[in-house]
């Protein structure tokens, strides 16, 4: 299997967790020369919270999550990253569940593998709350790498 397209999948809990997302992602697209897809994925409310924060237009910004999450700090951490690696990337942003616009994202953009960072929960935090990770991990149509936190 050919190694073309990475989504790393960044949310709102990421930017903690930023520096090892992107040591991971270098680890994996780095040697296949491969494409990485900066996803950021927003719930309404955390949409709605960004372009507020970021000061944006909302008559333009609404029709254009792509924009917003080229703006999200943490977005700009890894694109640093990607750029010191010399790694081609892109940026995409989608509103919605985290778990499901994962994995539409992951379908659409035709990844090969998708990265995505959480922390470890016991299993009743994961049966009450959900895990967006478990998600991604049980539908995504490739490969997950899971990220944790480093101090867990």
């Amino acid at each position: 299997m050919t190694l073309q397209t990475v989504l790393l999948a960044v949310g709102p809990g990421d930017a903690d967790r930023s520096e090892k997302l992107a040591e991971t992602v270098v680890e994996i697209a780095a040697p296949a020369d491969a494409t990485v897809v900066l996803g950021h994925v927003f719930t309404s409310s955390e949409y709605d919270e960004v372009l507020t924060r970021l000061d944006f237009d909302t008559e333009v910004a609404e029709d254009d999550p792509d924009e917003v999450a080229m703006r999200h700090s943490t977005i700009r951490e890894l694109q640093e990253t990607l750029d010191e690696y010399e790694i081609d990337y892109e940026t995409r942003g989608a509103v919605g569940d985290h778990g499901p616009a994962i994995v539409d994202m992951a379908t659409a953009v035709d990844a090969d593998r998708v990265v995505v960072g959480g922390r470890r929960r016991s299993p009743t935090g994961k049966a009450v709350f959900g895990s967006t990770a478990q998600e991604v991990l049980l539908s995504a149509p490739c490969p997950v790498t899971f990220v944790r936190n480093e101090d867990e």
